[in-house]
């Protein structure tokens, strides 16, 4: 583990070398550009293809779309355990997410005119849910439940399939749960392709949704302003800041979850105020090792993903991780600390509070989207939210009492902007 020091002249330089090497290779950006030329060329042919190319499955295009009886059947053979919890934490999100849904409104503006907002639910709407490495059913739940509180019309699901074109068990049972049966076991470049240009088998969506790897997170990229996308959010991240109230195990099992996902482009940030406490962490991880199923990749991902910073201030804490903008930050330190923190820390995508609040916990259940910024994008991205699947339209309607209140404004923007036809229109009205 290298370790940084927060406060020396050179750390945005050195921090900026790791966690900014965000730049898109250029094999990935040629790689997905061909994809997504061949599915605007060649449609389902090309889809087809690259199914078996890159899941190893012979898929027609007839194949694509999963029948609904195969749904409903998937969700029958999902062991009862399993799917107690898929609605658990179904009703944990919708608890949380169902507070922040936008409300139209309409009041008088000073000029006595009805201004206001409505609110409409974007008409047709793509998820893509990974299941490349593992399949995860969390990310179903964490975007189908929020577009189908937004009420949008058309939920269609792209999620990739196992080399018998097989979908798992728990995605479909989860899809069923929230109730969507438009799925297709299609995934990666050929999917969001497929998604955002349409073929004859797959009617293009409106706004793509949902996590991947570099190489969807390039086309999603790519075909941003033919769609809309919600974010880039590519492989995992997480800041773990811990002082001397820190239970070390628990820090050390979150840096193991989090470098769990096996990409090997994860990234994991500790952060203490000496370098003693980055040891121990580092030798608790080391001990911890050995209990873990996927040690190897684990392994692979802290070799080259992951940084220790000393940071002794509550200042340098803040700095560091303001310029990482990490996806995930838990902060294991003492109460006051994370008062302060909670309020001079303005990028992480999700704040996890305390030795008792692991990642693992709004990764599935707590109820906020687990779909976060990553790779420095918490700067200027939230996570996912309700709003996400709707659009915004202003409303106004003045009237000729009103718009004599408004004229002499409008008449000196449009003297200032030499733009007399708009002070005209709005000077006859007012006449």
């Amino acid at each position: 583990m290298r370790v940084l020091q927060s406060a020396s002249k050179t750390f945005e330089s050195e921090i900026a070398a790791f966690c900014r090497g965000a730049t898109v290779p250029k094999e990935i950006y040629e790689a997905v550009a061909a994809i997504i030329a061949d599915v605007r060329h060649r449609g389902d042919e090309a889809v087809g293809y690259y199914a078996a190319k890159f899941d190893g499955a012979k898929l027609r295009a007839r194949d694509f779309r999963i029948k609904p009886a195969d749904i409903a059947a998937a969700a029958k053979r999902l062991p009862a355990a399993d799917l107690k919890s898929l609605k658990a934490a179904h009703e944990s999100i919708i608890d949380f997410h169902a507070k922040s849904l936008p409300k139209n409104w309409s009041a008088k503006n000073p000029h006595g005119a009805l201004v206001g907002e409505n609110f409409y639910p974007i008409r047709r709407v793509g998820l893509y849910v990974p299941g490349g490495e593992v399949p995860l059913v969390s990310t179903v739940l964490m975007t189908a439940t929020l577009a189908k509180l937004a009420g949008c019309p058309e939920i269609a699901v792209f999620t990739p399939s196992n080399p018998s074109g097989k979908v798992a068990d728990a995605t479909l049972a989860a899809l069923h749960l929230v109730g969507i049966d438009e799925i297709y076991c299609v995934g990666g470049v050929q999917a969001i392709a497929a998604a955002a240009f349409g073929t004859l088998s797959i009617p293009a969506v409106d706004k793509i949704f949902g996590p991947g790897n570099a190489y969807v997170c390039e086309a999603k990229r790519q075909v941003f302003g033919t769609v809309g996308v919600d974010s880039l959010p590519g492989p995992s991240e997480v800041m773990v800041v811990v002082d001397d109230t820190a239970d070390l195990a628990f820090a050390a099992a979150d840096i193991l979850a989090q470098a769990e996902h096996g990409s090997g482009r994860e990234k994991v940030y500790l952060v203490a105020s000496d370098a003693a406490i980055l040891e121990a962490v580092r030798s608790e991880i080391t001990a911890q090792l050995k209990f873990v199923t996927r040690a190897e990749k684990i392994a692979k991902v802290l070799a080259t993903g992951f940084i220790g910073i000393v940071a002794k201030t509550a200042d340098d804490i803040a700095r560091a991780a303001n310029y990482v903008a990490p996806e995930h930050l838990e902060l294991m330190v003492k109460e006051s600390l994370q008062k302060t923190l909670l309020t001079t820390i303005t990028t992480a995508g999700a704040i996890m509070l305390g030795n008792h609040t692991p990642t693992a916990v709004g990764d599935f259940t707590a109820g906020p989207s687990h779909v976060l910024p990553t790779g420095g994008a918490g700067r200027f991205f939230s996570g996912l939210r309700i709003a996400d699947f709707q659009r915004r339209t202003s409303v106004i309607k003045y009237d000729k009492l009103s718009i004599k209140k408004a004229a002499p404004v409008v008449a000196a923007f449009a003297a200032m902007e030499r733009l007399d036809a708009h002070g005209r229109s709005v000077k006859i009205r007012a006449l």
